[in-house]
């Protein structure tokens, strides 16, 4: 039998509520004591996840967060942005195409 993959969003409310229709596991106002003890969880299941983090948890000093980052496994992290600030979003990832590439890379002028 086929593991599923656990879609979990977690975040503020507004966020939250609008993965809640598209079927995640959501977490609404979550905070980084949530995430500790999720991610605890998780690891410890061995569970196949997709985690969608809300800026504010996805940058938080969570050092399992950290570990799931660097040791991959079983666990795939992505940032989303606030519902009220989507516009001025920019990924960690960003900083390091640029850092890395150069701001031509991504169509930026500066």
């Amino acid at each position: 039998m086929t593991e599923e993959t656990r879609m979990i969003a977690m975040g503020t409310r507004p966020l939250m509520e609008g993965f809640a229709l598209l079927g995640f596991e959501i977490w609404p106002d979550a905070d980084t004591e949530d995430l500790k003890n999720l991610l605890s969880e998780l690891i410890q299941n061995q569970q196949k996840t997709l985690l969608l983090l809300e800026t504010y948890l996805s940058r938080s000093s969570c050092p399992l967060l950290a570990d799931v980052r660097i040791h991959g496994g079983q666990i795939i992290v992505t940032e989303v942005p606030a519902i009220n600030a989507a516009h001025n979003y920019h990924p960690f990832v960003e900083d390091l195409v640029v850092k890395v590439l150069g701001s031509h890379s991504l169509g930026n002028a500066s």
